[in-house]
C-alpha cells in the first residue's frame, strides 16, 4: 500500500457527500481533472474502487461506503491533534502579515489551533516575507519565489491563487471575450520598492508570451491610474492582483487572457527553523485540501521560480 495523505482523504470525503465531482471540485477549490487524479491515486494506493463513475452518474461502491465512516473519524482526529498542539503551544499569539488578499474564513479555519493576530501594517510582497525573516511576523501571505524563500531562510505552502484577466476599452458586448497573452500589454512600475515582486513577475510573463510591456510612473498599477493606461492602450491591460475585484468604470471590460491562463499564487511563508506548535499548527489548518486552484491546469502559466510549478 502507498503513502496516503489526509489531503487526499478530505477529497474523498468531498466526493462522496457531494456524489459529483465538479461539485466536489467546486466546493474544494480544486481543477476537476485534478480532483479525480487524486481519487485515482487514493484508490490505488488502498488498492479499492471507491466510487463507480459513468457519464451521468457517481456512486460510492460498497468499499467506499465502508470506508467512510471510519475516513471521516481518521479526519476529525487529525483536527483535534492540530487543536490539541495549538494549545500544548501557549496563549502567545501568531502574527500574520499579508498584501491584500486574505482568506474571508482565515478566523474560522484558525480558532481551535491558535489566537492569529492580524497585523495592520499593509506592505509588498517582498516586504512582508522580509518581516518574517528576520521575526518582526510569524506568518505572511505573499507572492515570493523559490530563490527568496531559500535566501531568506523560509519555507511556504500554497494557500490562494488567481487567475489574471485583462482590462480593455469596450461596452457590455464585449465582456467576458477572450484575449491571447501575446496580445496584452502589461505594466511595470518605476516604484520598485511597492512594486517590485509585480515587476518582476510581469517581466517573466513577458518573456514568456510575448505580451508587450509598458513602464509606468508611481500608481499606475492600480486604481484611477490604472483606468487611464487602459484607455490609451491599444491592447487589452493585465490587472494585477490588487486591481482584480475592484469595480471597472464605464467603457471599461474585462477580458479572459488564454494562450496560456496567467496566474498569480499567493503563499504563506514562515520561518524554516520555526519551532512553535502554534505557528505550525496555523499553517496546517490554513493550508491542508486548499486544491490547486487551477494552476496544474493544461493552458495554466506559472513564472519561472514560482514555488508550485511543474
Amino acid at each position: 500500500m502507498g503513502c496516503v495523505e489526509l489531503r487526499q482523504l478530505r477529497y474523498f470525503v468531498a466526493v462522496a457527500e457531494e456524489l459529483n465531482f465538479g461539485r466536489a471540485a467546486a466546493r474544494l477549490l480544486i481543477a476537476g481533472p485534478s480532483l479525480s487524479q487524486q481519487i485515482k491515486a487514493l484508490e490505488r494506493d488502498l488498492g479499492v474502487l471507491l466510487f463507480e463513475r459513468d457519464r451521468r452518474s457517481v456512486s460510492l461502491t460498497p468499499a467506499g461506503a465502508a470506508l467512510l465512516p471510519a475516513t471521516r473519524a481518521l479526519l476529525a482526529q487529525a483536527d483535534e491533534l492540530r487543536g490539541q498542539a495549538g494549545r500544548l503551544a501557549g496563549s502567545e499569539p501568531v502574527r500574520l502579515g499579508y498584501v491584500n488578499w486574505i482568506p474571508s474564513d482565515l478566523a474560522a479555519r484558525t480558532a481551535t489551533v491558535a489566537q492569529v493576530l492580524v497585523d495592520a501594517w499593509v506592505a509588498p510582497s517582498h516586504a512582508q516575507a522580509a518581516r518574517v525573516a528576520d521575526g518582526g511576523l510569524d506568518l505572511a501571505i505573499c507572492w515570493i519565489r523559490t530563490e527568496a524563500l531559500d535566501r531568506l531562510g523560509l519555507k511556504a505552502r500554497l494557500l490562494g491563487a488567481e487567475r489574471l484577466h485583462a482590462v480593455s476599452v469596450g461596452d457590455a458586448t464585449g465582456a467576458g471575450r477572450e484575449v491571447a497573452a501575446r496580445n496584452t500589454v502589461v505594466l511595470l512600475d518605476d516604484d520598485t520598492t511597492s512594486w517590485s515582486s509585480w515587476n518582476t513577475f510581469a517581466e517573466l510573463l513577458a518573456r514568456d508570451t510575448g505580451a508587450r510591456t509598458a513602464r509606468v510612473a508611481s500608481g499606475g498599477i492600480t486604481g484611477p491610474a490604472f483606468h487611464d493606461h487602459v484607455r490609451r492602450s491599444r491592447r487589452p491591460v493585465v490587472n494585477s492582483p490588487k486591481g482584480q475585484t475592484a469595480p471597472l468604470p464605464p467603457g471599461l471590460i474585462r477580458q479572459a487572457i488564454v494562450e496560456p491562463e496567467v496566474h498569480w499564487t499567493w503563499s504563506l511563508v514562515w520561518r524554516a527553523d520555526e519551532e512553535r506548535p502554534a505557528v505550525t499548527a496555523v499553517v496546517d489548518a490554513l493550508c491542508d485540501g486548499v486544491g490547486d486552484f487551477g494552476i496544474h491546469g493544461p493552458d495554466a502559466w506559472l513564472p519561472v521560480g514560482d514555488p508550485y510549478r511543474r
